[in-house]
Formats: C-alpha cells, sequence, structure tokens
C-alpha cells in the first residue's frame, strides 16, 4: 500500500460562509477542501489547475463524503489537510480533515473522488503517468 505525503492550508471563515443557524453551511466544507487543494496542486505538487486546463484536462468531483464533528463560525481559523489516499485509472481519492484553529480539534473529515476528464468531451480520460508520479510524493 502507497503512503503518500499530507498537506495543509490555512483557511479562514468568511462572513458569507455562515448560514441562518449562526455557523458554517455544510457546503461550505467542500469549498474549503477544493481551496486547500488548488492551493496544494501549486506550491506542494508543482502542478497547478492552470497546468491541468493548458493540457485540456480538468478534475471532476464523482464523490465526496463528510463527517461533521463540530461547527465553525464567524472569525474562526482553520487548517485544511489533504493527501492521497489511492489511484483509480482515471482519478483519485483525496482524503482531508478539518480542524479549528489554535485548538486543533476535529471539525470535519471525508473524501471526494475525482475524475481526471478532457475538457473538450468531459469525459474521463487514463490519468497519465508523469501526473501520478507528481502526485506519487
Amino acid at each position: 500500500m502507497n503512503v503518500f505525503s499530507k498537506f495543509e492550508t490555512e483557511l479562514a471563515v468568511r462572513p458569507d460562509d455562515i448560514d441562518l443557524y449562526q455557523h458554517v453551511h455544510s457546503t461550505r466544507y467542500l469549498d474549503y477542501v477544493l481551496a486547500a487543494r488548488f492551493d496544494q496542486m501549486d506550491r506542494c505538487y508543482h502542478l497547478p489547475m492552470t497546468a491541468f486546463t493548458a493540457m485540456g484536462l480538468g478534475w471532476y468531483m464523482a464523490a465526496a463524503a463528510l463527517q461533521f464533528k463540530r461547527p465553525l463560525g464567524l472569525g474562526d481559523r482553520m487548517v485544511v489537510r489533504t493527501w492521497i489516499e489511492h489511484f483509480t485509472e482515471t482519478g483519485c481519492r483525496v482524503s482531508f480533515e478539518i480542524e479549528k484553529l489554535p485548538t486543533g480539534k476535529r471539525v470535519c473529515d471525508g473524501h471526494c473522488d475525482y475524475s481526471l476528464v478532457t475538457l473538450q468531451t468531459g469525459r474521463a480520460t487514463c490519468l497519465p503517468e508523469e501526473i501520478r508520479a507528481k502526485y506519487s510524493v
């Protein structure tokens, strides 16, 4: 079984993340994971999303599973930690943890399944070996 690196991105709750119950709306947690992944693709993997679009490729989220532990509120800061759990023929599973700062208490964790698609057709395509190698750190 392969073991892949975990990378971290710090983010803050924005006023527009708050719902009627005065905590972060559940859909925003996926936004936090996506923002962290875009940051980490560039900073940690040295393969930013712009490189994929230049190759005519994009990532499609095929499935997501989230487990909520405790809420985030206005003014809270968090660390979003992500890593590749495993590869498939056409993509990968990215697992994540979101922890509240400065306490380090888990607020949410889960995973997202991504497929690599060609932008022209929107259809899944085989994950090129050079991309798999870049992501296998």
